[in-house]
């Protein structure tokens, strides 16, 4: 069985289909791609899956579950998580306190527990902020739990973005555009560290990007939107040389270079 699965969907804004009948599949511990130009529907193919954008036409399954008309945290609790083509952080707090609001979903302390200041409610708070601490570090930003999220450079919030998420634990890692901003090296490093959280923490990853060679070099699975309707889907090789992408949105210099 498919960890998501999606048949027929449709999403309308008024009288423009920004996503037409797309179906789409993707296994455990992939790492597939949504590809095509500026306008294509990419990020709204992302925000219906992930319920921002809940009335919508066809059906969506992750991990055996109907997210139809799910609110986003709904979503989240059956351990989707997702980062944003603008960073979406809360500036004015703590990285260790951002990743922190990830966590929510796994604490378990009741009102009582919170009011009473209970032993339960201490040792779970005690053991997220080690978590946090862990995770800070697993993204590279061991050290600086103290440090405002606004106060870090770009790329550094970008990988604390990836740490919030990963806070939820989850099976699929939905990335937008994780590589915009970055220079050459940071995102030959994105690459890899994408690379890593699905070999070491068996992470599935769904992203959206327009980085060619970091798409070419770390995907199974490549699918191409554009105006709203999937036009092609494969490996990067059957991808790079397919001449309706290569028409749409590739161009014949890309199709001709080596793949990464």
């Amino acid at each position: 069985m498919a960890l998501l699965e999606v048949k027929g969907l449709t999403k309308t804004f008024g009288g423009l289909v920004a996503v037409n009948n797309i179906d789409f599949e993707m296994e455990d511990k992939q790492i597939v791609s949504v590809i095509g130009p500026n306008g294509a529907g990419k990020t709204t193919f992302f925000n219906v899956i992930s319920g921002y954008y809940p009335d919508h036409e066809g059906t969506i399954t992750f991990d055996g579950n109907n997210l139809k008309d799910l609110t986003p945290e709904r979503v989240a609790s059956y351990r989707m998580a997702r980062t944003f083509q603008n960073i979406k952080l809360f500036p004015n707090m703590l990285t260790v306190e951002n990743i922190l609001v990830g966590m929510h979903l796994h604490l378990n302390s009741n009102i009582f527990d919170i009011v009473c200041n209970r032993r339960r409610k201490i040792k779970e708070e005690a053991e997220a902020y080690e978590r946090a601490l862990e995770l800070l570090k697993y993204v590279g930003l061991e050290g600086k739990d103290n440090e405002l999220a606004k106060n870090l450079p770009y790329g550094e919030q970008r990988l604390l973005e990836i740490a919030r998420a990963l806070a939820i634990k989850p099976k699929l890692l939905l990335l937008d555009e994780p590589a915009a901003g970055l220079n050459p090296k940071e995102t030959e490093a994105m690459k890899n560290f994408i690379i890593k959280i699905r070999d070491e923490l068996g992470h599935s990853i769904l992203l959206i990007e327009h980085d060619m060679k970091l798409v070419m070099g770390l995907s199974d699975k490549i699918t191409v939107i554009n105006y709203g309707v999937k036009i092609a889907e494969g490996t990067p090789l059957e991808v790079k040389h397919n001449p309706e992408v290569i028409k749409a949105y590739l161009g014949e210099d890309t199709a001709t270079e080596e793949v990464a």
